[in-house]
């Protein structure tokens, strides 16, 4: 046995085949949910694994899954390790061009789509010659397109829900396809070996890490139920895709939801008796405070022991407010990111004073970004990281050599986050590299801003971005989106509230109100729209 996702997952099914695995919950308060025990998804995922191996896919080719969250995302990604066919995540809001982009990028041999986005891939069909195979979960609407799909239920149905597969590897891929904000997407390459260890801890994300593939099963099997993990962005990112595993390799519960809606996310935490959320940032933790604060008031929150964000930060404002409402539970910013896994979890003092400091993991250092080498205390680098690292991006070697390097006989990868460290090894991340206003000669970070303006008020959420400036070459613009009746501010109102907080030269020097703040379906920031929006006020 090595350090394949399929083998170690067999293993935790092997030893608690009765044991409750996954609750997908499709509209709460209708009893439209499916339960599955570990057997039952084992076999479930067995079905669809042959099934891919009937029709012709072959160990190492690629397979989309365009899905919305549900049985049918975890159960293919469960098939196609089994089978060794690579799960290639397919963002379900792109559009055409974006679609056919992906499909091709990664060379995708087959895809599996919800209903809804039948247009989309019969759009995209004709542009995609190396795409043969298409799997369609549910029925499509009326007028829909015709598309040469196969329907899962048939395929399920007509498929052995007995293993039977041949010998898998810890050197079988997994590929997550990240990015597509500032500019088209990647696909971050992983063996499964490297991605056990550095996304999902290697058995034990908090603890001492498995040292045999066999001792994942007899830690489960030495241990209870009794923890429900609640992923709640989509799965379709990759960070809610590996929190399921983290849940499968502690043969533990996980519970879904088709789409994130505050109000029946803490139904299903109260019904469930929910332990771990994970989310992503303010966008997700605010309409949760707000529905707790509102119509779902005295709603029981009392099993939640941990809410933890990756992706975004969870502002000190917002997660403050959270308290109030669920004393007993933990916050935790988590630092990580497709190419690296988990590098590490944010310190109390974290703040808008102190920046976003995390504890890294021993692999994580900071960089400079020319020599590789490791940069003197309060030096600005960026983030970096050896060991378990990805094999590089798909299809692109010229991203993959500016990214990826050797040193000291170890492979490394470098982050686009920049960073200091100080004398205890604490790192504190200013932001994405990418996104660093230069005003005046003096850079800014925007998540440092913005953290200073969600603690205004009378702001719901907020982005900020570089505008050109005549005098200072960019000028630091927000993006504003204010709290329902609350009075439409000032920008001096704004820069007093922030000049406590920040250095001058951070202040905002254009104020924006927006209806709403434009992010990801996971709550990650759309800079470019951010960016857009304030040029074009500035005009």
């Amino acid at each position: 046995m090595e350090y394949n996702l399929a083998d170690l997952f067999e293993s935790v099914v092997d030893v608690v085949p009765d044991r409750e695995a996954l609750v997908y919950i499709e509209h709460p308060g209708t009893g439209a949910e499916r339960r599955l025990t570990y057997a039952e998804l084992d076999a479930a995922a067995n079905r669809i694994g042959h099934h891919l191996t009937g029709i012709g896919l072959r160990p190492g080719e690629h397979l989309g899954l365009h899905l919305y969250n549900g049985v049918e995302y975890l159960q293919t990604v469960l098939g196609c390790l089994k089978a060794r066919v690579v799960p290639v995540n397919v963002n379900y809001r792109y559009v055409e061009e974006e679609l056919v982009y992906l499909y091709r990028d990664a060379d995708l041999a087959a895809v599996v789509f919800d209903a809804e986005f039948t247009d989309r891939v019969a759009a995209a069909l004709p542009q995609t010659p190396k795409l043969r195979h298409l799997l369609r979960v549910g029925t499509a609407g009326p007028g829909a397109p015709e598309v040469p799909a196969t329907a899962f239920t048939d395929a399920e149905a007509a498929a052995s829900p007995e293993r039977g597969f041949p010998r898998r590897s810890g050197d079988d891929q997994f590929i997550i396809y990240t990015g597509g904000t500032t500019g088209m997407p990647k696909g971050v390459m992983w063996r499964q070996e490297d991605l056990f260890f550095a996304g999902l801890g290697g058995g034990a994300p908090t603890g001492e890490p498995v040292k045999r593939p066999e001792e994942l099963a007899e830690r489960v099997a030495a241990g209870g139920a009794g923890i429900t993990f609640f992923p709640a962005p989509p799965l379709m990112h990759g960070t809610s895709t590996l929190t399921a595993f983290i849940g499968f390799n502690f043969g533990q519960r996980i519970v879904l939801h088709r789409k994130f809606v505050p109000e029946e996310v803490l139904r299903t935490v109260e019904k469930e008796k929910v332990t771990s959320i994970s989310l992503v940032g303010d966008a997700m933790l605010r309409p949760l405070i707000d529905a707790l604060d509102g119509p779902m008031k005295g709603t029981d929150c009392s099993s939640v022991f941990s809410v933890s964000s990756s992706g975004a930060v969870m502002s000190d404002t917002v997660r403050g407010q959270f308290r109030a409402l669920v004393p007993n539970a933990v916050l935790l910013n988590n630092f990580g990111s497709s190419e690296s896994g988990f590098n590490g979890t944010a310190t109390e003092d974290s703040g808008p004073e102190r920046g976003f400091r995390i504890r890294v993991n021993s692999r994580t250092q900071v960089v400079d970004p020319a020599t590789h080498q490791p940069v003197a205390v309060g030096e600005v680098g960026r983030v970096a990281q050896c060991g378990h690292v990805p094999l590089g991006y798909y299809n692109d070697p010229k991203k993959t050599a500016e990214t990826f390097f050797e040193r000291d006989g170890a492979r490394w990868v470098l982050l686009g986050d920049m960073a200091t460290v100080d004398e205890e090894g604490v790192v504190t991340v200013l932001g994405r590299g990418s996104q660093c206003i230069n005003t005046g000669g003096e850079k800014v970070y925007p998540e440092e801003v913005e953290q200073a303006l969600k603690s205004h008020p009378d702001v719901y959420d907020a982005l900020v971005a570089g505008v050109p400036d005549a005098k200072w070459g960019h000028h630091v613009a927000a993006v504003v989106q204010l709290r329902k009746g609350a009075a439409r501010p000032s920008l001096e109102d704004i820069q007093t509230h922030c000049r406590s907080r920040l250095a001058g030269y951070k202040i905002p020097r254009q104020l924006v109100l927006a209806e709403s703040i434009r992010r990801s379906p996971s709550g990650k920031a759309d800079y470019r729209w951010a960016r857009e929006v304030a040029v074009a006020a500035d005009r």
